[in-house]
C-alpha cells in the first residue's frame, strides 16, 4: 500500500506543477491514469499531497539552501515531487530529537522503486545533507513579510496584502486559520426524506452530526465509519457535502415556492440543489454555467437530489445570459481568486499573484453586470465569493451600486460572520478562524 500511496502523491504532485492543476483534480486524473483501485492508498497519497502543498513555500526554501547554486525546479517533476515529500515526511511530521535514518534510508529505496535509481542519483548526495540542518534556517536572511509567510506557509504578497486591509492581529488569525481545513459539512436533502429519517439513515451507517445554528439543514460530520460519498445515505442522496458558507448563500437568497430563480455559475450543483429545496421542489430555476465538464457533473447531482425544477443553460456570464426571464431572485457566486479556501485548496496561494485579483474583478464585475439585468422589479440579487479580497467583493458591490441606482443592499438573515469592510456593514465576511467554514463574502441587493 505505501508504495502505491507514493507513486500516487509522486505522480499528482507532477500533474499539479505541470498543468497548474488543483489538488482534487489532478488527484483524479493521476488515479484514473494508474487504474489505482485501493482507496486506503488514495486517501494517504492525498494526505501526504495536501499537507506538502500546504508547506510547498518554504520546504521549496529549504531544499534550495541545501542544493546550491542548484535549485528544486531544474529538475524533473518526479524528482521534484519526490524531494518534497521526503522533507515533508522526514522533516516536518516529527519533532526530530533523534535522526530516523531507517525510516529515511526506506523513503530514498521507495523513491529509487518508484521513480528509477537512475533518474533519483541526481539528487542522492543531497538527501543526508537534508536530514542534517534545520528547516528554521531559511528564516535568518528573510524579510519580516517573508519571514511571517513562511512561518505561516504563506506567499509574501499575500501577508502584505493582508496585513495592509486587516491589520496584524487579525491578519496572523487568518494565516492561522488556513492551516487546518474547516470541518466537514452536509446538507440533509429534505427532498428524498425528513430531516429526523436522515439523522436515523446516518446513525445507523455510524455518520455522527451536530448542527449548524441558524442553518437550517446543515450539520457538521464529527465522525464516520468510512468515506461520506461511500456511504448508502449519499448514493440515495440523503445530503449534500457543502460547505457552511455555501449552504448560507443559498438560505440567504430565501428562494419561495413558485418562484423564477437564476442561478449564475451554478455546476457542480450545490446552491442550484440547495435552492431547489428551499423552494420544495415548486417553481423554475435556470441553472448557468459555461463548463460543459462541469454541468454534466450538476446534472449527476441534479438527478441525485431529486430536484425536478431546474434546468441547465450552457453560456458565460461575462457576455450575457441566454434566458428570456425576469428573475425573482438571481444568485451569482462567480469565479474567484479563493483566497478564502487556502486550508482546503492550499494550492491555490501558490498559483495567485496580486494581479491575479485585478484579473477576477474584472470577471466578476463583468457577470454581476449582466446579471442585474435579469432582476425583477423586486426581486433580489445574491452575491457571494469565496475570497477575502477587497477588490472581488466591497468594491465590486460599490461600483454595482453606482452604476445601478435602482438596486440597494438589504440585511441578510440569518446572520452568520462579521460586518463588511468598508463601511458595508450590510454584507457578511466569514473567515475559517471564527466561523469553522470557507472565508466567504456575501451581499444582498433588491431592485426598486
Amino acid at each position: 500500500m505505501l508504495k502505491e500511496a507514493w507513486t500516487v502523491a509522486i505522480e499528482t504532485l507532477s500533474w499539479m506543477e505541470l498543468h497548474k492543476l488543483s489538488e482534487h483534480l489532478a488527484l483524479a486524473k493521476t488515479v484514473k491514469q494508474l487504474g489505482v483501485s485501493d482507496s486506503n492508498a488514495v486517501r494517504y497519497a492525498y494526505g501526504l499531497v495536501i499537507e506538502t502543498v500546504r508547506r510547498k513555500n518554504v520546504i521549496d526554501a529549504f531544499v534550495n539552501s541545501v542544493l546550491k547554486p542548484r535549485e528544486i525546479s531544474e529538475f524533473s517533476m518526479g524528482v521534484q515531487a519526490f524531494l518534497r515529500l521526503y522533507v515533508y515526511q522526514t522533516r516536518i511530521t516529527k519533532n526530530w530529537s533523534k535522526l530516523d535514518l531507517e525510516e529515511a534510508e526506506s523513503i530514498a529505496k521507495l523513491g529509487r522503486a518508484i521513480l528509477g535509481w537512475k533518474t533519483l542519483q541526481c539528487v542522492e548526495p543531497f538527501l543526508g545533507f537534508l536530514l542534517t540542518r534545520q528547516i528554521n534556517s531559511v528564516l535568518k536572511e528573510a524579510s519580516e513579510m517573508e519571514r511571517i509567510g513562511l512561518q505561516t506557509f504563506h506567499p509574501a504578497w499575500f501577508v502584505e496584502y493582508c496585513f495592509n486591509l486587516f491589520g496584524r492581529d487579525e491578519t496572523l488569525a487568518i494565516l492561522e486559520g488556513n492551516l487546518k481545513p474547516p470541518p466537514v459539512c452536509i446538507r440533509l436533502n429534505t427532498l428524498k426524506a425528513s430531516e429526523q429519517q436522515i439523522l436515523a439513515s446516518l446513525a445507523a451507517e455510524g455518520i455522527k452530526v451536530e448542527k449548524i445554528e441558524p442553518l437550517k439543514y446543515a450539520y457538521k460530520v464529527s465522525s464516520v465509519k468510512q468515506p461520506l460519498r461511500e456511504t448508502a445515505s449519499f448514493k440515495e442522496g440523503l445530503f449534500y457535502i457543502q460547505d457552511k458558507a455555501s449552504c448560507y448563500a443559498a438560505e440567504a437568497a430565501a428562494p419561495q415556492q413558485d418562484m423564477t430563480v437564476l442561478d449564475v455559475c451554478a455546476a457542480p450543483g450545490a446552491k442550484t440543489t440547495y435552492l431547489a429545496q428551499l423552494m420544495q421542489n415548486r417553481g423554475s430555476i435556470f441553472s448557468v454555467d459555461y463548463s460543459v465538464r462541469r454541468m454534466q457533473t450538476w446534472k449527476k447531482e441534479v438527478a441525485r437530489m431529486d430536484v425536478k425544477v431546474a434546468e441547465p443553460v450552457i453560456a458565460d456570464a461575462r457576455f450575457g445570459l441566454p434566458v428570456n426571464l425576469e428573475a425573482d431572485v438571481v444568485v451569482l457566486d462567480p469565479p474567484c481568486t479563493s483566497t478564502g479556501v487556502f486550508a482546503k485548496q492550499p494550492s491555490a496561494k501558490w498559483r495567485l499573484t496580486r494581479k491575479s485579483i485585478e484579473r477576477m474583478a474584472d470577471i466578476q464585475w463583468r457577470m454581476i453586470d449582466k446579471c442585474a439585468e435579469k432582476v425583477k422589479a423586486g426581486g433580489f440579487l445574491i452575491y457571494s465569493t469565496c475570497s477575502i479580497t477587497v477588490e472581488e467583493n466591497e468594491m465590486i458591490i460599490e461600483r454595482f451600486l453606482m452604476q445601478h441606482p435602482d438596486f440597494a443592499l438589504v440585511e441578510i438573515e440569518p446572520k452568520l460572520g462579521k460586518p463588511g469592510l468598508r463601511g458595508l456593514e450590510k454584507c457578511l465576511r466569514l473567515y475559517p478562524h471564527n466561523s469553522e467554514s470557507n472565508g466567504f463574502f456575501i451581499a444582498k441587493l433588491v431592485k426598486h
